[in-house]
């Protein structure tokens, strides 16, 4: 149970990573790499990730109350 936890905090925590890149790109350069990736075609597949990595970042809220050694 425990080791599910930390896998499903770690997978969090790489969804914020690419969203904080993408964000990155966006901001410094006007280059949207997901939407790059998936093209015009695929607009609805680029929405399900920019959602899922909001939800990611949503859940991460609860890393700043979580206690203990096993926390990320």
């Amino acid at each position: 149970m425990l080791k599910g936890v930390i896998t499903l905090k770690k997978l969090i925590l790489a969804l914020i990573i690419i969203g904080a890149i993408n964000w990155g790109l966006i901001g410094f350069f006007q280059y949207d790499l997901v939407s790059s990736i998936f093209g015009p075609d695929l607009q609805v597949i680029s929405r399900i990730i920019f959602a899922v990595v909001g939800l990611a970042g949503l859940y991460a809220i609860s890393f700043f109350f979580s206690k203990g050694k096993n926390s990320v």
